[in-house]
């Protein structure tokens, strides 16, 4: 932009030099004059081509080229589909998710209930809890999934243990936290909910609990066994 400002300065100055030999010339006679005239005109067409299209635009006050210039200049920036998403590669490459408080319900949940599962095994967590809320059996909201029963002050009244075992749900392994948040902010969006087949239950592999003999078990994925009640 210096540059530019110093060539089209020099051109100013080239012109009222040039009206000024121009002047002094008229008294040497006409072909004086118009030599005089030839030359100022080339020595600005020279400073105005070196400038270039672009600049000129900008000079020009063209918006239009103005943007151009800014957005070939701006580094894009990364899109993420994220109802495609199911590999860690791809998780790692999302930014942080946020989201509202269904969002958060389902991080909670999902930190409690399935941080030591392969990624798999989070994204099916995660649809029981979806189901659940999209079937007239459960609550109609994440949240309201996850604290079923908590205020009855029951100890095994709760859907979800940990909202009853009496200790404080408290968030101690950050990048786990992170992980389970791009999941839910993943199944909130849309994913398509393919792993579990419907289900609205689910136990780990070290217990069996007397309704499991009752449901149909839909599926197995990582320590999870899946059930449609």
């Amino acid at each position: 932009m210096i540059t530019m400002i110093k060539k089209t300065a020099q051109g100013i100055v080239f012109t009222v030099a040039g009206l000024a030999f121009a002047t002094s010339a008229i008294a040497d006679g006409v072909p004086v004059l118009w030599k005089q005239v030839a030359t100022v005109t080339r020595a600005e067409r020279a400073a105005l081509q070196s400038v270039g299209d672009q600049r000129l635009a900008v000079l020009s006050g063209n918006a239009t080229s103005q943007r151009k210039i800014w957005n070939f200049a701006r580094k894009p920036r990364k899109s993420f589909t994220t109802t495609r998403i199911s590999t860690m590669k791809q998780i790692n490459a999302m930014p942080r998710a946020r989201g509202n408080s269904e969002w958060r319900c389902l991080s909670e949940a999902l930190y409690f209930e399935a941080r030591g599962e392969n990624l798999q095994g989070q994204f099916a967590v995660a649809e029981v809890i979806l189901n659940r809320r999209d079937s007239k059996k459960f609550p109609s909201s994440v949240c309201g999934v996850v604290t079923q029963g908590t205020k009855s002050g029951k100890k095994y009244a709760c859907q979800f243990s940990y909202k009853c075992d009496g200790r404080a749900e408290v968030f101690s392994e950050g990048g786990a936290y992170i992980q389970v948040g791009k999941v839910a902010r993943i199944m909130l969006d849309g994913k398509a909910r393919n792993l579990t087949k419907g289900a609205t239950f689910y136990h780990t592999g070290a217990v069996r609990p007397r309704w499991s003999r009752k449901f149909e078990r839909t599926a197995k994925v990582g320590n999870h066994y899946f059930y449609r009640g």
